[in-house]
């Protein structure tokens, strides 16, 4: 029994752990992805109740959402350029959790905390061996 704990603890350079970056950045990516393209869809609805935490216009302040939702989030689910996509993912749900939604409860802020760690960890722990960026050698 020691053993087999031993065995399933090892799993640092294993297979198994090119697959769990697989599969989180691929989940995370897509979720996000499904989370953002409504708000190219329903672009003129959403920018008539948008807020602008940065003070740099409503309509800037969506484009740079769906930057983030959209494009980061389909470069993270494919692990190209994987860390740098994850940089505007972080700081919109930074912003998100901390200044659109500063005065909600935790409740209401939860899925943009979970965002923000997935998002924070997939900065940190990059693609992965299974990824368009291990291809092309980053």
């Amino acid at each position: 029994m020691k053993l087999v704990l031993k065995k399933i603890n090892q799993t640092q350079h294993s297979s198994l752990t090119n697959y769990g970056y697989l599969i989180v950045r691929v989940c995370f990516g897509l979720l996000l992805l499904k989370h953002g393209y409504p708000k190219i869809t329903q672009f003129e609805k959403y920018v008539q109740h948008f807020s602008d935490p940065l003070g740099v216009g409503v309509q800037t302040s969506l484009l740079l959402v769906i930057f983030a939702e959209v494009i980061c989030a389909l470069f993270i689910a494919l692990g190209l350029l994987t860390r740098l996509a994850a940089i505007p993912v972080v700081i919109n749900f930074i912003i998100i959790f901390f200044v659109v939604h500063g005065n909600d409860s935790f409740g209401d802020r939860e899925l943009a905390a979970v965002y923000l760690m997935l998002a924070s960890g997939i900065l940190l722990m990059g693609s992965g061996k299974i990824s368009v960026d291990r291809k092309l050698g980053f």
